[in-house]
C-alpha cells in the first residue's frame, strides 16, 4: 500500500474509478486485538489495496463500543494510502425471521455496523439478505424487511455515512435474495433507496446456479444484475472461487483459480463495465499465506 490520493466520498458510484487502480485488490482481515494494529499489518501483508473488517462478534449480538484511538488510526490510515474500507455485518442478521427476538436484534446489530461503519471511515456496510423462516411466504417476509430495514436506510443522513451492501446466499433454504433477479424485490420493498447497494459474492451467485464460466458467463450474469437493479449499485465484490459446481447451492469458499469457478472468470469481471472502480474482497482459505496469494494472482489477472 503506498500513499495516494485522499480515500473517496462514500458518495462515489462504480461509473468511475476513485482509486489508484480500476479495481482495488484486498481481503478481510482480522482485527482482534486493535483494529489498526492488527488489522492493517495483516492487511500490509497481503499488500492489500482496500480491506473488509468485523466490527462486532459475526456470530453473535454483542454491540462492541470501539477504541477511539484505534478507530482514529485506522481511518487516517486508510485516508492516508486511499485504501477502501468496509464493514461485514454479522452473520445472524435475518430481518426476514419469524421470531420477533431475532428481528429486534438484527435491528440494533446492523444499526450498530452502521454507526461503527461511519466511525472507521468505511464506505459500505455489508449485511446478508436473510431468509423467509417459520415456512412463511417471502412476500410477507419481504413486508417485515420493508418495515425494519427502511428506517435503518432512512437514518443515514450524513455525508460520510456508509452504504448498507446487500449480499446475496448461494440459496439454501428459504433465502430471499440468490439469484440476480432476486435483488429486484428486495430493492422495491426498499424503495430502492440512495444509500442502497449490492455486494455480489462470486461464490454465492455461482452456488446459486449462475454459470460464471464460458466466454461470456460472467459478463452475462453482470449484465443481469444491472438489469435488475440498474447502474452504479455494484459497490463491492467478494471474490471467491467455489469448492462445488454451479447451482449446488453450497457456500463453500475456494481459493482464485482452485475451484470450479476458475482464473479465467474472474478476468472477465474486471472487463464489464459495472465493475470499474469496484473494489474486490477475497474471503477465501489458506490463512495468510493464502489470501497473499489470492490478493497477488486477482492482481495479475486485472493487470495483465
Amino acid at each position: 500500500m503506498s500513499p495516494e490520493a485522499p480515500c473517496p466520498s462514500p458518495a462515489a458510484t462504480s461509473s468511475a474509478s476513485p482509486f489508484a487502480s480500476r479495481n482495488p485488490v484486498g481481503g478481510h482481515v482480522p482485527v482482534a486485538g486493535g483494529l489498526h494494529d492488527v488489522g492493517m499489518s495483516y492487511a500490509h501483508d497481503l499488500r492489500a489495496e482496500t480491506v473488509q473488517v468485523f466490527v462486532a462478534n459475526p456470530r453473535g449480538w454483542a454491540t462492541p463500543v470501539g477504541n477511539p484511538r484505534q478507530d482514529e488510526a485506522f481511518r487516517e490510515r486508510c485516508a492516508a494510502e486511499s485504501v477502501p474500507a468496509y464493514v461485514h455485518a454479522p452473520y445472524l442478521i435475518n430481518f426476514g425471521s419469524h421470531t420477533e427476538a431475532t428481528v429486534e436484534k438484527s435491528v440494533e446489530s446492523l444499526r450498530h455496523s452502521l454507526r461503527r461503519g461511519r466511525e472507521i471511515g468505511a464506505l459500505g456496510v455489508v449485511v446478508h439478505t436473510g431468509s423467509a423462516t417459520g415456512g412463511r411466504d417471502r412476500s410477507v417476509a419481504l413486508k417485515q424487511v420493508r418495515e425494519h430495514l427502511l428506517p435503518l436506510l432512512d437514518e443515514l443522513t450524513h455525508d460520510d455515512d456508509p452504504f448498507l451492501l446487500l449480499e446475496s446466499t448461494a440459496g439454501q433454504g428459504a433465502s430471499l435474495c440468490s439469484r440476480t433477479w432476486d435483488f429486484g424485490p428486495y430493492f422495491e420493498a426498499l424503495d430502492a433507496h440512495p444509500q442502497l447497494g449490492v455486494c455480489l459474492d462470486t461464490c454465492h451467485i455461482f452456488a446459486a446456479g449462475h454459470d460464471l464460466t464460458g466466454p461470456a458467463g460472467m459478463h452475462q450474469t453482470l449484465d443481469l444484475l444491472v438489469d435488475t437493479v440498474g447502474e452504479g449499485r455494484l459497490k463491492l465484490i467478494h471474490a471467491n472461487d467455489s469448492k462445488d459446481v454451479v447451482g449446488a447451492h453450497k457456500d463453500r469458499h475456494e481459493n482464485i483459480g482452485a475451484g470450479h469457478i476458475g482464473e479465467d472468470p474472474f478476468r472477465a469481471l474486471m472487463t464489464h463495465p459495472a465493475t470499474v472502480g469496484v473494489p474486490l474482497i477475497i474471503e477465501t482459505p489458506g490463512g495468510k499465506e493464502g489470501h497473499a496469494a489470492d490478493v497477488e494472482r486477482l492482481k495479475k489477472l486485472r493487470d495483465g
